[in-house]
């Protein structure tokens, strides 16, 4: 069932704006915010506060949020932290465990493997750790933005000591095999990190059966609050121990320091649990109202490009190129809708987005690219609006 819309949680303006930037952030679910609420008034408490009442009510919200964060990604409870995003999630992952490596065998050659279309937090970080003298190549993907298992599986080498590849395109939505490359990394035992931020509530996520070993995933991206997010790090066997982040009060079993934003974790729990119960009805319907922009907007602008694959991609997303039609010529009729021209996190750069870059785009076909992506609150009306404007906008030859 479609959540039922309150008032806390319409767009401004909904009946003339349409947003199609699901990608970048998603609206509060109201259920989420009548969760968030009491935490932010009544419940007040420090959840380190274990002497008094306000602190164990405190503590109760937290441990359900973990518990509901585990039941979504097939964790156990004590495998969850939580922390204020995926960047920082994919920071911890990628420093922690150089760090405890370093500690363990000081000197030893580390090599690390992603790719070249990875989430700016992933690929920065990564950069970083080339300074700090770790070997790392970025994977290059195929003509449909998917890292091959053959390509991981060539470039490994004997001291190959993390694989880092993103679950779903935060861009252009294609799936990875992320399967595949747990099974591959399982065999060779090295490391697992995939940043989830984009496949949460999008595909079926189980951390045993995808064989990962750490996973990051934000709060904003599944209807729950900004600034707050959840790290999965594998505690079973095999064990993986990785350094802190941060240092300070001992916070989240001495891994994560800094006071639990109780707030944001109870919503992001709330997210969670909403998600386990609703995700398939969801996903089933916004794929068929994905269906039926890009068969509209196809059927209008024959020169229309799909980026990414037709199948294995994210139910919500929709990364089109049209080109000899740049869209920051189109933008004045574009004013109603929302969109990204790329991902959000490069939003307001002029150079091309590496994502488009990696799948082999020219700078004058990236120009021409933009990302729709729908979510929750998405309406076929809206959908049909949305490709008459983009019809409109993109099919008259003075843009």
């Amino acid at each position: 069932m479609q959540p039922e819309v309150t008032q806390a949680g319409k767009q401004p303006d909904k009946m003339d704006r349409i947003y199609l930037d699901y990608n970048a952030t998603t609206p509060l679910d109201p259920r989420v915010f009548d969760v968030m609420k009491p935490y932010f008034l009544e419940h007040f408490g420090n959840p380190a506060s274990g002497q008094h009442a306000w602190g164990w009510t405190a503590e109760a919200a937290v441990t359900k949020a973990r518990d509901q964060v585990a039941a979504l990604l097939g964790a156990q409870v004590h495998e969850v932290y939580f922390t204020s995003g995926a960047t920082e999630g994919n920071n911890w992952a990628l420093f922690g465990l150089f760090h405890q490596i370093r500690a363990e065998n000081p000197g030893a050659p580390i090599h690390v493997l992603t790719s070249a279309v990875e989430h700016s937090s992933v690929m920065n970080a990564a950069r970083a750790l080339r300074e700090l003298g770790a070997e790392v190549d970025f994977l290059p993907v195929n003509s449909l933005g998917q890292v091959e298992p053959d390509t991981v599986a060539r470039a490994l080498k004997p001291h190959t000591r993390l694989l880092s590849f993103i679950w779903v395109n935060n861009e252009i939505g294609s799936v990875n095999p992320i399967h595949e490359i747990g099974r591959l990394a399982k065999n060779n035992q090295i490391y697992f990190h995939t940043d989830a931020t984009q496949a949460v509530g999008k595909v079926a996520v189980d951390v045993d059966a995808a064989g990962v070993d750490m996973l990051t995933l934000s709060g904003h991206k599944i209807y729950g609050p900004k600034g707050v997010g959840a790290f999965y790090l594998r505690e079973r066997r095999p064990h993986v121990t990785i350094k802190p982040l941060f240092f300070g009060g001992g916070h989240e079993k001495g891994l994560r320091s800094g006071t639990v934003n109780v707030p944001g974790v109870a919503g992001l729990g709330a997210a969670c649990e909403i998600l386990r119960h609703e995700m398939r009805e969801e996903n089933e319907r916004v794929t068929g109202l994905r269906e039926r922009l890009w068969s509209r907007l196809q059927a209008a602008l024959p020169a229309l490009r799909l980026n990414g694959p037709e199948h294995e991609r994210s139910p919500i997303n929709l990364s089109l190129t049209l080109p000899g039609r740049p869209v920051d010529r189109a933008l004045p009729k574009l004013q109603k809708l929302g969109f990204s021209t790329g991902s959000a996190c490069s939003a307001g750069r002029v150079s091309v987005s590496h994502v488009l870059s990696g799948l082999g785009l020219s700078e004058a076909d990236a120009a021409c690219t933009l990302r729709l992506s729908l979510g929750r609150w998405t309406t076929a009306e809206e959908v049909d609006r949305a490709a008459e404007i983009l019809i409109s906008a993109f099919g008259s030859d003075r843009i």
